[in-house]
C-alpha cells in the first residue's frame, strides 16, 4: 500500500481517487510546515502531492525529512520557478483528471 501525503486543499478529489486505488492518504494541515508534515507521516510516505502551488515550500522540508520521496505538483496555479526542479512531475488538473492521476501514481 502506498503512503501519500497531500499538501493543500483537494478541490479535484485526489484523496478519494487515491484511496479508491488502495493508497493510505494523509493531509498536512495549514501551511504544511515541518510539524504538520511530520504529523501527516511524511517520514514514511512514498509520495507527496502538492495541490496548491502556493504551498510548494513544503517540498523542500518534505525532501529533507524523506529524501526518497516522490513529489508531484497537481495544481491549477503556476509553480514558483524555485520549486519546479524539486518535483518529479508538475501536472495541470485541467489536462489530467484525478482518476487518471491516481491510476498512474498508485
Amino acid at each position: 500500500m502506498s503512503k501519500v501525503v497531500i499538501v493543500g486543499s483537494d478541490p479535484d478529489n485526489v484523496t478519494e481517487a487515491l484511496e479508491e486505488r488502495g493508497a493510505d492518504v494523509a493531509h498536512a494541515d495549514g501551511t504544511a510546515n515541518r510539524p504538520a508534515l511530520e504529523e501527516a507521516g511524511i517520514v514514511d510516505a512514498d509520495l507527496l502531492v502538492v495541490t496548491d502551488a502556493g504551498l510548494a515550500t513544503a517540498i523542500t522540508v518534505a525532501n529533507d525529512l524523506n529524501p526518497d520521496l516522490r513529489v508531484v505538483i497537481y495544481a491549477h496555479d503556476s509553480v514558483p520557478e524555485a520549486f519546479k526542479g524539486q518535483a518529479g512531475h508538475i501536472i495541470d488538473p485541467e489536462l489530467l483528471g484525478s482518476e487518471t492521476l491516481a491510476e498512474e501514481l498508485v
